[in-house]
C-alpha cells in the first residue's frame, strides 16, 4: 500500500510545515453490469484534480462484497482547497470528459462523505483539521 504521508501537503514539501488534513469519500453504488464500464472512466479521467493546489491523492476504491459502493477517495491538505477545486471550471471540465453511464448503471445515489483527520499513525506531527462544521456543497 502506498504511503500517503509522504503525499501528505505536497505544496508544502522541505518548508517543514505541518498542517491539517481533510479526506472526501465518493460511495457510488454502481450495478454489476456497469462495474468495468465505471472503472474504465477512471482511467481514462482528464485528471484535472491531480493540478489543483492543496490535492494529495485519489484512490478508485473497487468492493469486494456484492451491492456494496466504489468509492472515490481523495485527500486534501484543507477543505478549502477541496472546495476550491469542486467550485473551479477545472472540476466542470473533469466530470464532463470523463463521459456519462446511464441512469441505470446506478443503484442508488451516492454519498458524498468529508473527514477530518483528527490522528495519522504515519504523522505523528499532523495538526487535526479544526473542527469545520457540516459540509454542504452548495
Amino acid at each position: 500500500m502506498m504511503n500517503l504521508a509522504r503525499c501528505y501537503h505536497r505544496d508544502n514539501e522541505n518548508k517543514g510545515e505541518t498542517s491539517a488534513v481533510i479526506t472526501v469519500a465518493n460511495r457510488i453504488y454502481v450495478t454489476q453490469e456497469y462495474a468495468e464500464a465505471f472503472e474504465q472512466r477512471f482511467r481514462e479521467r482528464a485528471g484535472l484534480v491531480d493540478q489543483m493546489p492543496g490535492f494529495v491523492s485519489n484512490q478508485i476504491l473497487r468492493p469486494v462484497n456484492e451491492g456494496d459502493p466504489y468509492v472515490v477517495f481523495t485527500i486534501w491538505n484543507s477543505r478549502q482547497d477541496f472546495l476550491n477545486w469542486v467550485r473551479s471550471d477545472a472540476f466542470v471540465k473533469g466530470h464532463a470528459q470523463s463521459g456519462t453511464l446511464p441512469k441505470e448503471a446506478f443503484s442508488r445515489s451516492n454519498v458524498l462523505e468529508m473527514h477530518e483527520v483528527v490522528q495519522d499513525s504515519s504523522r505523528p506531527d499532523l495538526e487535526a483539521e479544526p473542527h469545520g462544521g457540516p459540509f454542504k456543497m452548495h
